[in-house]
This record gives C-alpha cells, structure tokens and sequence, in this order.
C-alpha cells in the first residue's frame, strides 16, 4: 500500500545537532583510512630499503606514490570535514544562546505583567489612611492607658523639702525602733551598769572588827527570829 499511495510519515527536518554527530562519524571513519594508509606505506617503504635499484623497485615506489597520494587525499576531506564541525558547533553555539534570551525575555515580560496586574489592586492612598488611622489607634490606647493609671486623694502640694524631712524623721523612727528591740547590753552607746560600793564586810583591804567575850574569844552572831 506504501509503495501505490506513498507514506503519511513526515520526514525529520535535520538539525545542527544531528549534522555534528553525522560529521564527527565521518572525520573517525577518515582517520581509521588514514591510518591504515600509514601502515601500507611503512611496509612499502621496508621493502624499497631491501631492495636494489630496478624495475621491481620502481614498481613498489609507484603503488607507495598512489597510496600516498590517497592519504592526502583523506587528510584534506578530513581537516575540511573537521572545520564544517567546528563551524557547526559554533552555530549551535550561537542558538543556544539566542533560545536562552528569548526565554529570559519571555519570564521577564510575563513576570512585568505580573507585577503591573498586582500593582493595580494596591492603592497608595488606602495604605497612607491604614497608616493614619493605626498611629491614632496606639495614640488613643495610650491616652486610655494613662487614664486608668491615675490616683486618687494624693497631695500634689509636696516638694524636695519635704522629701528630706520625711526621709529624716522615717530614719529617726527606724533607728528608736532598733533600739527598743535591742537589749541594752548589746547597744553600743549603752551606759556603763553601776555597782554599788562595797561595805566593810565584803573590802578585803580593810580589817573587820570582830568582838570578843569574856573569854577573848570571838563573839557569835546572833541569830534573829
């Protein structure tokens, strides 16, 4: 049926990638030609070194001349085959490239028109009067603040003198106080205790009297009842 009415299939359009790696096959393949090229003239070139001067000779540097003249041949598609890749590749280069500006170009448009649809539901206006009416609002909080912080029945009449004179008489008051709850013995301007002079029966300095009976002996104290 392909061969009476022809194929739908379309064909694939080449592309610069698709070149480079045909071409790069092609220059491999040419290097392999080259190579066995090279191989075929050092055999022909041993064999000349062996041989003496004559037909033979002449006939062996001819088939050498022919192969020579191929692997030129090849060297020259090749580096020309290698400049179309390098060409190619800038190409390609060049179109990556412009690809990636176009889409850099395309977020940045699509992204300003973001911002142009986000910035049409902001009013500059709205937010200065939101701004206004939020420094009136803690103004008011604070004015309720210091309304419920006031006092009641203080005297406003007290100034520095009469500060100290508190500070003072407060500071007499505390130093009675400790004094009263301290024990005499243990205050530090406490007077001296006072004893009482001792008698003349307790001074051993001095000599105690002692009466004697009639029979020169000392008299007994006399028990009271």
């Amino acid at each position: 049926m392909h061969r009476l009415f022809g194929s739908n299939k379309k064909k694939e359009k080449p592309t610069l990638t698709g070149a480079i790696t045909t071409a790069d096959l092609r220059v491999g393949s040419m290097d392999g030609k080259i190579k066995a090229l090279d191989v075929e003239l050092a055999k022909y070139r041993d064999q000349m070194k062996a041989m003496r001067d004559g037909p033979a000779k002449n006939a062996v540097k001819a088939r050498a001349m022919r192969v020579l003249k191929q692997k030129k041949m090849y060297e020259g598609q090749r580096d020309q085959m290698q400049q179309h890749v390098f060409n190619m590749e800038q190409a390609s280069f060049a179109t990556d490239n412009l690809r990636d500006t176009i889409v850099t170009v395309e977020a940045m448009q699509l992204a300003n028109k973001e911002l142009k649809n986000q910035y049409k539901k902001v009013n500059i206006d709205k937010i200065e009067d939101l701004q206004d009416e939020m420094a009136d609002l803690l103004e008011q909080a604070n004015d309720v603040q210091e309304t419920l912080g006031r006092t009641y029945g203080l005297p406003d009449d007290l100034d520095e003198a009469d500060l100290d004179a508190e500070l003072e008489a407060l500071g007499d008051e505390l130093l009675m106080e400790d004094e009263e709850e301290t024990p005499s013995y243990l205050q530090e301007n406490a007077p001296e205790p006072e004893f009482p002079e001792t008698n003349e029966l307790t001074d051993p300095t001095k000599k105690q009297e002692v009466k004697l009976d009639e029979y020169g002996l000392p008299e007994a104290p006399m028990k009271t009842t």
